[in-house]
């Protein structure tokens, strides 16, 4: 099986990455949940580049990546699971759920500190929601997520095949809890017992601040409902919520180029720990300053 991950692991997740893309797309377009009004060849084209970018420089500077490492882990035998006796099962889901809490608490943490909000907010100022807006995070965001993910691989002992198995689920799960899809109400209810729905995160996409700090989780629900942090419904409905940030609202600011410059741009306001801005007070610092 180590061997199998070592040579096949790219493959692997490029594969469901590119089927999960396609099959949430498709959803799109037979059943979306919401008009798209900006077109799609703009956001889709900048978007992609930065996961294009953002895979170019992990490759770059990061010489092992989470499966990697937790290979190094488990040959050297370091980290809790490789430590402690477990049955490979309870190894693998345990490890599964817990990398997934960690990712939570870093998207908590990403909100509530305003230098790392800068960085964050560039994945919420997409205008409109849709399967590409669950990639579009900024490259430092994703080389400091990569270093939290490296962290807590080395102190779980995780297994390889459990880190496997979390990164496509992660990944598979943030492009369809971000997808313009409509689910059947019950469906919708269903599903958001235990993982992320479509319009359990979209509510986390409004430009409400209030709203933008709840409902954290990529792939399980469990987090915000035990910690505090659920909204079940966006207060102006999904049809009617307007979705992105208040201090980047241009369609200039989708291009690649003023996504990299967002972070450094503008007031760090809209986090987690924001005493509360009034509505538009972003917006109008931002056109003061400018």
């Amino acid at each position: 099986m180590d061997a199998f991950l070592s040579t096949h692991e790219p493959l692997v997740r490029a594969a469901v990455f590119f089927m999960v893309l396609a099959a949430m797309a498709a959803a799109e377009v037979v059943s979306p949940r919401r008009r798209r009004e900006i077109p799609r060849l703009l956001r889709w084209t900048n978007n992609l580049a930065l996961v294009v970018l953002d895979t170019a420089i992990l490759r770059l500077l990061f010489p092992v990546l989470a499966v990697g490492l937790a290979g190094i882990a488990q040959a050297r035998g370091f980290g809790l699971f490789n430590m402690v006796e477990a049955p490979p099962w309870l190894a693998i889901l345990a490890s599964i759920v817990l990398l997934d809490l960690v990712v939570y608490l870093q998207h908590v943490l990403f909100h509530a500190v305003p230098a790392l909000w800068r960085l964050h907010r560039v994945h919420h100022a997409d205008l409109e929601i849709d399967v590409t807006t669950g990639l579009r995070f900024h490259p430092i965001e994703i080389l400091l997520s990569m270093v939290i993910k490296l962290a807590a691989v080395a102190a779980l002992g995780a297994p390889p095949v459990a880190v496997l198995l979390f990164e496509v689920i992660l990944n598979g799960m943030a492009m369809f809890n971000h997808a313009n899809v409509k689910l059947p109400g019950r469906v919708d209810r269903l599903l958001r017992l235990v993982l992320v729905t479509p319009d359990m995160h979209r509510v986390h996409h409004s430009i409400v601040p209030a709203e933008t700090n709840s409902n954290f989780g990529f792939n399980l629900s469990w987090w915000d409902r035990l910690l505090g942090t659920y909204r079940p419904q966006p207060a102006a409905g999904h049809e009617g919520m307007t979705i992105g940030i208040e201090l980047f609202r241009s369609l200039r600011e989708l291009w690649l180029d003023r996504m990299l410059t967002q972070p450094f741009r503008g007031p760090a306001s809209g986090h987690a720990l924001d005493p509360g801005p009034q509505p538009g007070a972003a917006g109008r610092a931002a056109r003061e300053g400018s």
